[in-house]
């Protein structure tokens, strides 16, 4: 029986005394206004905030339409660059060039009427 009265002892607590709460300490009251401005505050700050973000999405916006602005412009001088090129390197031709010399009365020199002249080297 010693080794039961071993487990019995173990089984059988001692009462625990009660728990003595502390005594809770009075918190200092907050003033509703006190809270309204902070709240209000919060709000008017947000407020700013997300002012500034609609702003800046705003200038973002703008910036974006005058880029488009300046690409659609960009590839109009392009074609435009394109057509002008195009139209002198028509008229730089020399069939084009032998054409109008023709309709203004130049023929072309014989080969015979050709000379050259000679000229002095310079030293």
């Amino acid at each position: 029986m010693a080794a039961l009265d071993w487990f019995v002892n173990d089984a059988v607590a001692a009462p625990v005394p009660p728990r003595v709460r502390p005594r809770a300490v009075p918190r200092p009251r907050v003033r509703p206004q006190r809270r309204l401005r902070g709240g209000i505050a919060w709000i008017a700050l947000f407020a700013f905030v997300l002012a500034g973000v609609v702003a800046l999405n705003v200038a973002v916006l703008r910036v974006n339409m005058s880029v488009s602005r300046l690409d659609r412009e960009q590839l109009e001088l392009q074609a435009q660059n394109a057509a002008l090129a195009s139209q002198v390197s028509s008229a730089a031709s020399a069939q084009r060039i032998e054409q109008t010399a023709r309709r203004l009365g130049l023929v072309p020199a014989p080969a015979t009427d050709t000379s050259y002249l000679e000229l002095a080297r310079k030293k």
